[in-house]
């Protein structure tokens, strides 16, 4: 806290050094986005004000090791103003002013939009609306299971309040009454298109509608800043709405509350700025900053090496719904863990993640029909290693967060995805219902790890797998009861490996295929996975009866794909491949496949996947009609 003692321990707030660091950090962004001839100085500088207090009077962290888990969390939603979020680590003594003049620099941790290369950072952002929920994650998390007196402070910008996903973090945080989460709107007015301008009355009645408590305050006012966020620490049962009403570009002759700044350096105007906020400083020397400590303790939490509490226990043959089996694991691994925790939205009783809820009601998070809001608690809640988290709907409304999926990855979560009711196996809903591209979707994020297990046992290993597995992993259940392939102590592993390129770490991962059918005899090698290979392992009888072979393939994993494996027995096949996925062809396994032997000569793949927009209808009608049926795999091998 900035400020001094009295006799009797009453502390006085140093307004004018929070003033006068507000300034400082102005002329930091200025000229770090000067020397990178980019970035966002206006933008920086209307949350100055905000950031001089939060940093340097209410917050309570551990400067020396920003992640410390009891200390207070600050997410800027408003990635773009990141200068001014270096420049407050500049006065925190973390960086040099050199150092923030490699802003934006290949070489330089300092990039455009914060991530978390930076050790104060917890999440990327800058993707604009996903801070709020990512904060309302973390914010859960310390009420409910760290139970601890941290704090989360958000500060999201009055144009990215446009998006749904700020009103559906809004909901979530008032209906679980998160009274240790502070949301700051910095009201600046300009943007590029900001629609409610400064009408600050229209923005207390929206926060009030959904359950906040709000406070109104210049945002320029150092006083009246320190007010707010000291009243919002006394508001229990709702979280708190600070709305400021800032200026883009204060203080800034010229510029200030002027249009067509925004995103962009000061250029010729730079220097004059910075010497006018040399002017408004008014210490003599830089005060040192007194930081409050954190208090209280959280919980040791420990996420490795977590097992399910019993292996699997299913008999051969024994027809079981993959996604019930989902549903099972992750009771299992919860009676092991008690920081292994399910979120959902609004499909429990369908993806089965209503079991946990039913064994461990408090290690389950319903989230309602919200699906970015889902994604984006879940990155939060497993912010610092506090939880493991595994987010269940249907594979298709997954599509509607990818955003978030995809900054998911670049903030390095590990966060768990798990889509039901994927493909055309569905049946009778519709296309609507039907995911058919998730396997694209998920393969497409950066060290992701794609689960696409066949059986009961196979899902559980997945679940149990992907708890432990860093960075994004998916997790495709299907809907039909299919029979057990596996004996319950089958091994399934993934195996992690490293490369260095360019200076970082990148993690790979190497997958394990299993062989389900094979014989001297076999003249194709066909690749299934879920009702697929199952539709294989029947048209395999079939074509035995009429004196064809084939060798059966269960990749696991989609992504990575135990590439080593299939060249292997394709190679044993004639080097003839047939590939079938209840999936749209592009991105799914057949292109998968194509892809690991492109450069492998005298390989030859056919592809059978859904071809079309697919319609209502039997699960086995449709099957047919698009031709993944086992039949169609019959026909396929002999043309073959």
């Amino acid at each position: 806290m900035s400020g001094k003692t009295k006799a009797g321990g009453q502390q006085v707030v140093d307004y004018e050094h929070l003033q006068n660091t507000a300034h400082r950090l102005r002329i930091l962004s200025i000229a770090a986005t000067q020397a990178s001839n980019s970035g966002h100085p206006t933008s920086c500088s209307s949350i100055a004000e905000i950031m001089s207090v939060l940093f340097f009077h209410t917050m309570k962290y551990n400067k020396s090791s920003p992640r410390d888990a009891v200390s207070d969390r600050f997410i800027l939603s408003k990635g773009h103003a990141a200068p001014i979020l270096y420049g407050v680590w500049v006065e925190n003594n973390l960086y040099t002013e050199s150092d923030l003049l490699t802003l934006r620099k290949i070489d330089s941790e300092l990039e455009g939009h914060p991530t978390p290369k930076l050790s104060f950072v917890d999440a990327a952002t800058g993707s604009l609306g996903q801070g709020l929920s990512i904060a309302a994650g973390m914010a859960y998390v310390g009420k409910y299971y760290d139970k601890a007196s941290y704090r989360v402070f958000c500060l999201i910008g009055d144009g990215e309040s446009a998006e749904g996903s700020i009103w559906e973090a809004l909901s979530f945080a008032s209906y679980y009454k998160l009274d240790n989460l502070v949301v700051i709107f910095d009201i600046n007015r300009l943007g590029q298109s900001v629609c409610l301008q400064h009408d600050l009355a229209t923005y207390k009645a929206r926060v009030e509608a959904f359950g906040l408590n709000s406070i109104v305050v210049d945002g320029h006012d150092v006083k009246e800043v320190v007010k707010a966020f000291d009243d919002a620490a006394k508001t229990k049962n709702k979280p708190t709405a600070v709305l400021a009403k800032t200026f883009k570009g204060k203080y800034f002759p010229g510029i200030e509350d002027k249009e067509n700044y925004h995103g962009k350096p000061l250029g010729g105007q730079a220097q004059s700025t910075i010497e006018h906020l040399k002017t408004l400083v008014q210490e003599k020397k830089k005060t040192e900053h007194v930081i409050s400590s954190p208090v209280g303790a959280v919980p040791v939490v420990d996420l490795t090496n977590i097992k399910l509490s019993t292996p699997p226990a299913f008999k051969l043959g024994e027809k079981v719904a993959i996604r019930l089996s989902y549903g099972t694991a992750l009771v299992r691994l919860a009676t092991t863990n008690r920081r292994v925790i399910a979120l959902d939205g609004d499909t429990k009783n369908s993806t089965y993640a209503e079991n946990l809820k039913k064994a461990f009601p408090e290690n389950y998070i319903e989230c309602f029909i919200a699906e970015q809001n889902l994604v984006g608690v879940a990155i939060g809640a497993a912010c610092r290693d506090r939880t493991v988290a595994f987010v269940s709907t249907f594979a298709a409304f997954f599509t509607r967060a990818f955003d978030q999926i995809r900054m998911g990855a670049i903030s390095q979560t590990n966060v768990n995805f798990v889509g039901s009711h994927c493909g055309i196996s569905i049946g009778e809903d519709g296309p609507s219902q039907m995911g058919l591209e998730d396997i694209s979707m998920f393969r497409t994020i950066p060290g992701a790890t794609v689960f696409y297990p066949s059986d009961a046992v196979s899902c559980e290993r997945a679940v149990e797998l992907a708890a432990n597995t860093k960075g994004v992993c998916y997790i495709r259940t299907s809907r039909p009861a299919v029979p057990v392939l596996y004996k319950n102590d089958e091994p399934f592993v993934v195996t992690l490996v490293f490369i260095i390129k360019l200076g970082y770490k990148f993690k790979l991962m190497a997958g394990h295929s299993k062989i389900v059918k094979q014989s001297s005899r076999d003249e194709v090698l066909a690749i299934g996975a879920g009702v697929t290979l199952h539709e294989i392992l029947t048209a395999a009888k079939e074509l035995a009866d009429k004196g064809i072979h084939i060798r059966v393939l269960d990749p696991f994993t989609i992504k990575p794909l135990d590439k080593a494996n299939i060249i292997k027995h394709a190679r044993e096949c004639k080097g003839i491949i047939l590939t079938v996925e209840d999936h749209y062809r592009e991105g799914g396994i057949g292109e998968a496949v194509l892809s690991a032997v492109a450069e492998e000569e005298g390989i030859n793949v056919k592809i059978l996947a859904v071809e079309g927009i697919p319609r209502s209808g039997s699960p086995e009608g449709l099957l047919d009609l698009f031709g993944i049926s086992a039949k169609s795999v019959v026909k396929a091998v002999q043309q073959l």
